[in-house]
């Protein structure tokens, strides 16, 4: 049992990130299809390279370097997964005014411009705001990260579980993963590894988790209404959506509602 586990999560870290594991993980469809409940467990690692990478790079040059290894560290640790599908969302629907069209755009691994311009902009907004988290200890940054990469990534698990998967690509980077859907279970053992570590922050900053919510609901809506359902390209502009949200809500809840933390 532990070892059928410890394999649909190597499965998740496989599959999320270009990290190693052993030898045993492997792509099998069984356990693809299982391993979105540790999503926001990878999202804990991801997160935990992230903050090493800060607090080394502050330390040798300086607290807005550290920033952006941090970012730096986070885009080598997935090989910039969810960047490409948030890229790929901008060029699409920016450039697709029917679902065939979108669906084809999506699908082109070339980048154009709504793309490049998508990619500057979160690129951009997530190293100001990161630079901006009223933070005073170590700590708080490491469990700030640890909540916005778990619980960015529980939404796309969230999605998963609520909408519809749709394209005729069979080599699409998440065909796998959502040909069934989440069971309850998956979903509260996500849910579970998403909101932990908010449990070691101030009771303020789950206010932002409604609004992270909401913001998912609408994007997801958004994708519905033009093609369907989502992709698995839509599912990482999912989760930099939702990881910007909950840092820009933690910024106005330490404005209006002080101390945050």
């Amino acid at each position: 049992m532990v070892k059928k586990e410890l394999r649909i999560f190597f499965t998740a870290l496989m599959f999320l990130t270009r990290l190693p594991v052993p030898r045993f993980a492997d792509h099998s469809q069984e356990y693809l299809e299982k391993s979105a409940r540790y999503f926001p467990l990878v999202g804990w690692i991801v997160a935990a390279i992230s903050a090493a990478a800060y607090f080394l790079f502050r330390e040798l040059a300086g607290a807005d370097i550290g920033i952006f290894a941090s970012i730096i560290a986070g885009i080598f640790t997935t090989g910039a997964f969810h960047e490409d599908g948030f890229a790929d969302v901008c060029d699409a629907f920016g450039g697709g005014w029917t679902k065939e069209k979108i669906l084809l755009i999506m699908k082109d691994s070339r980048l154009g411009t709504y793309g490049v311009t998508g990619l500057i902009a979160i690129l951009g907004a997530k190293f100001l705001l990161l630079r901006s988290l009223p933070v005073q200890r170590p700590e708080q940054f490491i469990l700030l990260l640890l909540a916005a990469h778990g619980f960015s990534r529980f939404m796309g698990v969230l999605t998963i579980t609520l909408f519809d998967y749709v394209t005729d690509t069979d080599g699409s980077k998440s065909k796998p993963v959502t040909a069934r859907k989440p069971t309850p279970g998956m979903l509260v053992a996500a849910a579970v590894f998403a909101l932990l570590p908010l449990a070691g922050l101030h009771w303020h900053l789950w206010l932002a988790l409604p609004v992270i919510l909401l913001a998912g609901y609408r994007l997801a809506r958004y994708f519905k209404k033009w093609i369907g359902g989502y992709t698995g390209d839509c599912l990482g502009a999912m989760q930099q959506v939702s990881e910007l949200t909950f840092y820009l809500c933690v910024l106005i809840i330490e404005k209006y509602y002080p101390p945050a933390f």
